[in-house]
């Protein structure tokens, strides 16, 4: 299957998701914790975390007021974590106003948090992205923890202008409602290191890397690049035809709101081009290898994967 075909699948299975969640899901009700100080520390020494009831913690930072060094540690959460500085999302206005700068990668990490510890933490994903770590946060590390329940969307959400972040030691087994997503969506974020996880029930993919270009009219600038995936277990018995394990470059420009974004000379606007290139995927392990491993990008380092 060629690229462009392989990526308008892919569109046309990730576009009715979106449908599908936005209609039924949105009104779910969760509470919401949010974080705004540094140097917080939680911990749920093993037990439940608001006492179990559905929630989303949220770590907010801001250009006025960084927060950094925050812990979340030893909790069984239902619900999620989202981690952001200048808006929810890619397409949250302040992000899409700072966009429209060339200086918009430096700018939204400048606003977003820094240096997240989230270890040995059980989360329950209800429908929302279990983990939303959104544009411009940097060096979250999340290790040794559990992934379970249900995602209407993807389970690790990277999103663009965030970078070194770390997830290693962490299981993943979450049912994708639908199934028609990726287990880990690499957008636009670069130098992360995804290192020995297990993944299982893959049904729509596993990690994929690439530029979501012009969504919302946000103009993305960091390509995904210089990640590291190494010595990770992907079990593909339930993966669907049109799916990969690992896809580096899985859109390809390949969606009708690549053109949405405001006409400059850089990211996505100059070129809708996913740009997933010196990635370095090592020693990973698949179990039932069909379609393990996708490469349309341009110097990627291939090694030893089984």
């Amino acid at each position: 299957m060629n690229s462009k075909l392989a990526a308008l699948i892919s569109y046309a299975m990730s576009h009715l998701e979106t449908s599908i969640s936005k209609n039924k899901f949105e009104q779910i009700p969760y509470e919401v914790y949010e974080i705004t100080e540094s140097n917080t520390v939680i911990d749920c020494g093993g037990k439940e975390f608001n006492n179990g009831k559905l929630t989303e913690i949220r770590i907010k930072s801001s250009l006025d007021k960084k927060v950094e060094n925050v812990t979340i540690r030893n909790c069984k959460l239902k619900g999620s974590i989202r981690i952001y500085g200048l808006g929810l999302n890619g397409e949250a206005e302040a992000v899409k106003k700072s966009s429209f700068n060339i200086n918009h990668t430096e700018n939204a990490q400048k606003a977003a948090p820094t240096k997240i510890l989230i270890e040995n933490v059980e989360i329950e994903g209800v429908q929302r992205i279990p983990l939303y770590i959104a544009p411009g946060t940097t060096f979250v590390t999340v290790k040794n923890c559990n992934f379970t329940g249900t995602s209407a969307s993807t389970v690790v959400y990277l999103d663009a202008e965030s970078a070194y972040n770390t997830i290693a030691n962490c299981k993943f087994n979450v049912t994708h409602n639908h199934k028609l997503r990726e287990v880990i969506a690499i957008d636009g974020s670069a130098g992360n290191r995804i290192l020995n996880n297990t993944f299982e029930n893959i049904v729509a993919g596993g990690i994929y890397l690439y530029r979501n270009c012009g969504e919302g009219g946000t103009i993305r600038h960091q390509p995904p690049e210089k990640n590291l995936i190494q010595e990770n277990t992907f079990n593909l018995s339930k993966l669907n035809w049109y799916s990969y394990g690992i896809w580096l470059g899985s859109r390809s420009g390949m969606r009708p709101y690549c053109f949405k974004d405001e006409k400059y000379n850089f990211g996505s606007s100059k070129d809708c081009g996913d740009f997933a290139d010196y990635n370095s995927i090592i020693e990973n392990k698949f179990i039932n290898p069909k379609r393990s491993i996708r490469n349309d990008g341009k110097s990627n380092t291939l090694l030893y994967n089984d």
